[in-house]
């Protein structure tokens, strides 16, 4: 009985945590030189972030603990 209280808790666990992270969208992509870069777009703001500052903030960081700046407009 214990343990499906524990596993109940931390189904429970993991869907708050997958509730609580912030949506990424990607915008647009560029290709070029050989290099990969994204503009996304996280909580009404626009960046524009190499992949692995992508795989960073799908993993639930956020753009102000990676320190970016938002993209300016074209």
């Amino acid at each position: 009985m214990a343990s499906s209280v524990a596993s109940q808790k931390s189904r429970r666990a993991a869907v708050r945590n997958a509730l609580d992270r912030h949506k990424v969208y990607i915008t647009a992509q560029r290709f070029s030189a050989g290099s990969y870069s994204a503009r996304v777009l996280v909580d009404g703001e626009a960046y524009w972030v190499d992949e692995f500052r992508l795989s960073q903030l799908q993993q639930g960081l956020s753009p102000a603990e990676l320190e970016l700046t938002p993209a300016t407009d074209d």
